[in-house]
């Protein structure tokens, strides 16, 4: 792809715009990039690119200027149907997202994995399984390093392991993973897509390139993602915790991760070897072990990786223990389907939990998590644009707790648990009524949760 001297459109200045932008100014490319926003609320990194040459345009793009684009980069949070998008693709210029960038100049092979909930744990573990096995790996994507800023430290005999979003692969043209893992789809984003079925295409795009020297890792647990299997032009490799595979990797019995081939079966480790809890995490694990198997991982170093291998921040994690209650942070739960799941995790014997819930809700109903609620809650905490409707919806299962911002919600869970009770930040919306991100809101709910514990609580909850 000759990039020098063309004239190119980046919309978005988040994190993936900058970096596309520094990318495509260093290929020698003309560039501007694009935000709705005033120019005084882009960050200061993106305000700085104006020394590098890059142009900053605020506000809508001109007309004029359209007419002379010749490639537009998208970023993920940008809709593919705002109008600069859909102008020159009229025009007949190319329109592509970061990903799809990074693809053309990347060097060695990829993992990319995709799914409703679990793509960031599962997209660190296959990192660590990898590298644990001597293999040469970078980790990037929708999780940490945009895919486009990995590009100069690819290499051919290496591998780069991408977390990519929905978003993210709409905008796919010759993107090519020689492995391709969908986890899950359930009900998501629903303020952007205007049914279920048009997000799961969306996700349904990670296999597009495929061929049959290549692989896809498939939930046979989830109906939409294991009807996938038979259009597929790759291999496919089935993961399942509900029942034992012809092929594929399953847990046996509750306790057995399994892997079985046509050449036979090994037992790859015990569950209770794992640290990450949840039957979803063993989901996780499932799809971890056989992206490493596709790629040549051992798999004794795996069950190592495993053994050690800890919660990712904000995903189900432990912060401390306050008089007898453990608060917990699993701020990446933005959706319905994640909260659940985080229920699920925590055992009866962690008491009743509070739960947090709140933020920028995304169309989809909290119904789901009604009889969960109904056996395991003792109380709603909830915050954010969306609390009205959450408590519409769920004021019949549990009481309900209004609080204005996180110290609050921190201090009032607090306030209505009892000793061996738990509270969880597991708020299924997403965070930009309140925080920059669902990491921020996580930060500030931990932070908070060290201003109540005091050091000498933290510091024992932190040995448990």
């Amino acid at each position: 792809m000759q990039l020098k001297n063309k004239k190119v459109l980046v919309l978005g200045a988040a994190r993936s715009g900058i970096a596309c932008a520094k990318f495509l100014a260093a290929q020698g490319a003309v560039v501007a990039l694009n935000d709705r926003k005033p120019i005084e609320e882009w960050s200061g990194e993106a305000r700085d690119l104006k020394t590098d040459g890059i142009g900053l345009l605020p506000g809508e793009v001109p007309m004029w200027l359209l007419d002379q684009i010749e490639l537009l980069v998208i970023s993920p949070g940008v809709p593919t149907k705002v109008i600069p998008a859909r102008y020159v693709e009229r025009a007949g210029v190319e329109v592509i997202g970061e990903i799809e960038l990074a693809s053309r100049f990347m060097r060695g092979r990829i993992v990319a994995i995709t799914g409703t909930n679990g793509k960031t744990t599962t997209t660190s573990l296959i990192g660590e399984l990898l590298r644990d096995s001597g293999i040469p790996v970078q980790v990037g994507g929708n999780i940490g390093m945009p895919l486009i800023s990995l590009v100069e430290s690819s290499r051919d005999d290496g591998w780069t392991v991408a977390e990519v979003s929905s978003f993210q692969l709409e905008t796919i043209v010759d993107f090519h993973p020689s492995v391709a893992l969908v986890l899950n789809v359930t009900p998501n984003h629903m303020d952007r897509y205007e049914f279920v079925k048009d997000y799961a295409a969306a996700k349904h795009r990670i296999f597009r390139n495929q061929t049959s020297e290549d692989i896809a890792i498939l939930n046979g647990d989830d109906e939409t993602v294991a009807s996938w299997a038979k259009g597929l032009r790759a291999h496919v490799v089935m993961f399942s915790v509900q029942r034992e595979l012809n092929e594929g990797l399953f847990l046996r019995g509750g306790r057995e991760l399994v892997s079985r081939t046509k050449q036979g079966e090994r037992v790859l480790m015990t569950r209770d070897e794992m640290q990450l809890r949840g039957l979803h995490n063993v989901e996780n694990v499932l799809a971890g072990l056989a992206a490493g198997l596709a790629c040549g991982a051992q798999p004794e170093s795996m069950r190592e990786t495993v053994r050690r291998f800890q919660p990712v921040e904000h995903r189900m994690e432990r912060v401390a223990l306050i008089d007898g209650v453990t608060f917990y942070n699993d701020s990446k739960a933005t959706s319905v389907d994640a909260t659940l799941k985080a229920l699920e995790a925590l055992s009866e014997e962690e008491g009743k939990i509070i739960l947090i819930l709140g933020g920028r809700g995304k169309n989809a109903p909290y119904t789901p998590l009604a009889q969960l609620i109904e056996a395991k809650v003792r109380a709603l905490v909830l915050i954010g644009e969306d609390a009205d409707n959450i408590e519409n919806q769920l004021k019949k299962f549990a009481t309900i707790i209004r609080a204005k911002d996180m110290h609050d919600a921190v201090l009032k869970s607090r306030e209505a648990a009892l000793s061996g009770d738990s509270v969880l930040l597991a708020p299924a919306c997403a965070s930009f009524d309140m925080f920059k991100s669902f990491e921020e809101r996580g930060s500030v709910f931990k932070l908070e949760v060290t201003k109540s514990a005091g050091s000498r609580q933290l510091a024992e909850g932190s040995k448990r």
